[in-house]
């Protein structure tokens, strides 16, 4: 099968609604349009990506989602709802789009669409950089739309595609009115900080950044090293390990292991940080720079997932190579120096995250495709 990627916003109208408009009532499947399940009962990445979109994709259209880990201002309905109402006629048209982004995800919509006989057509999310399974390539023969988020992830596929890059909130992840006040306020040591934020474990390369911290913290005694995430059982040796090295420095009030933090937290650790670092081995898409971005905070990232695609390199921050600790301590060097340098980046970061990667565009995107498949319009009014 011949491949086909081109983006959206090339091809396809980007009607967007007001952002920040009211939203419509998404609690009856019957009134729906489309529904992204959430069906993982850890939080990830996939899952704050779903979050994000969702109130968004509500606002432009008749969208909500169904499954876990959904707060209660998320448009959602209950999984219930699925086997009551999944045979019912949709508002418009003849189908309603069911939008995976995960192999079990993929499964459930099979399941519902040709055992069930209920009227979706399946889209999928694929943001991996790496050949997929033959069980996931079977099923990708055998959904109706398949979305990339990145030229990279696109290369991998098999079957036709389209290119939708993840977008960030801009509106909840902005800069704070004077980060240096609020660093003091904190009570946290030393003068500013540098972040790492997501799961501890070492495909996130958090053991490369803590060996280029402790190269780095002794001579730059105003910056501390914060660590947000979980930790799973199967890599608390790893971290009692990067405690000990850090505990052997005498380093273990400027290296600081916050734990899993809220999600409603994030946006203010993103923003209270003057840089970022995203030292993955590996990563599908890898959000969290864009995050830091639209923050005001300089990013310093490896060369994994789209991090070339959203990190303009010596301007909003710096690309290196995975798994490098030379590497690392070289670009994070000039900023632990010199502060000023990073806060400039950080704002070049803030206008480019405005200006090329606002969600809302993400979402009318999504839409765009949801209604070529459906053929109908998503349309609220």
């Amino acid at each position: 099968m011949s491949k086909r990627r081109k983006s959206p916003a090339s091809s396809l109208a980007l009607t967007t609604a007001d952002p920040l408009s009211p939203l419509a009532d998404t609690s009856d499947l019957r009134q729906l349009l489309a529904v992204t399940p959430n069906l993982h009962w850890r939080y990830s990445g996939v899952t704050s990506t779903i979050l994000a979109l969702a109130p968004y994709a509500a606002r432009q259209g008749r969208v909500a989602c169904v499954g876990a880990h959904l707060p209660a201002e998320t448009p959602q309905i209950p999984f219930r709802q699925m086997f009551l109402y999944g045979w019912s006629r949709p508002p418009r048209g003849s189908h309603r789009i069911f939008h995976a982004r995960r192999n079990n995800e993929m499964i459930v919509g099979l399941l519902l669409k040709h055992v069930l006989r209920q009227p979706w057509k399946i889209v999928f999310t694929w943001a991996g950089q790496r050949r997929q399974s033959r069980f996931t390539r079977w099923m990708l023969r055998r959904i109706d739309g398949v979305i990339a988020t990145s030229e990279a992830s696109a290369s991998y596929l098999e079957v036709p595609c389209v290119v939708i890059h993840h977008g960030v909130d801009v509106r909840r992840f902005q800069p704070l009115a004077d980060r240096t006040a609020e660093w003091g306020q904190s009570g946290l040591p030393g003068k500013f900080g540098v972040g790492a934020f997501g799961r501890i474990r070492a495909q996130k390369g958090t053991d490369v950044l803590i060996d280029a911290a402790l190269r780095l913290l002794p001579k730059y005694p105003d910056a501390t090293l914060l660590l947000t995430g979980l930790v799973t059982p199967d890599n608390a040796d790893f971290v009692a390990g990067l405690k000990e090295k850090i505990a052997q420095a005498g380093l273990e009030q400027r290296i600081l292991f916050l734990g899993e933090q809220p999600r409603e937290k994030m946006p203010f650790w993103f923003a209270l940080v003057s840089v970022y670092v995203a030292p993955m081995r590996w990563e599908g898409f890898g959000l969290t720079p864009l995050e830091a971005m639209a923050c005001g905070t300089a990013v310093v990232a490896t060369r994994t997932g789209a991090a070339a695609q959203l990190v303009a390199e010596g301007e909003t921050g710096f690309l290196i190579p995975p798994g490098d600790v030379d590497a690392l301590s070289a670009a994070l060097e000039p900023l632990l120096a010199d502060p000023e340098r990073a806060s400039q980046m950080g704002a070049l970061g803030r206008e480019k995250a405005l200006a090329q990667h606002d969600i809302a565009r993400e979402a009318a995107s999504i839409q765009a495709f949801y209604e070529k498949i459906l053929g109908v319009s998503l349309s609220r009014v």
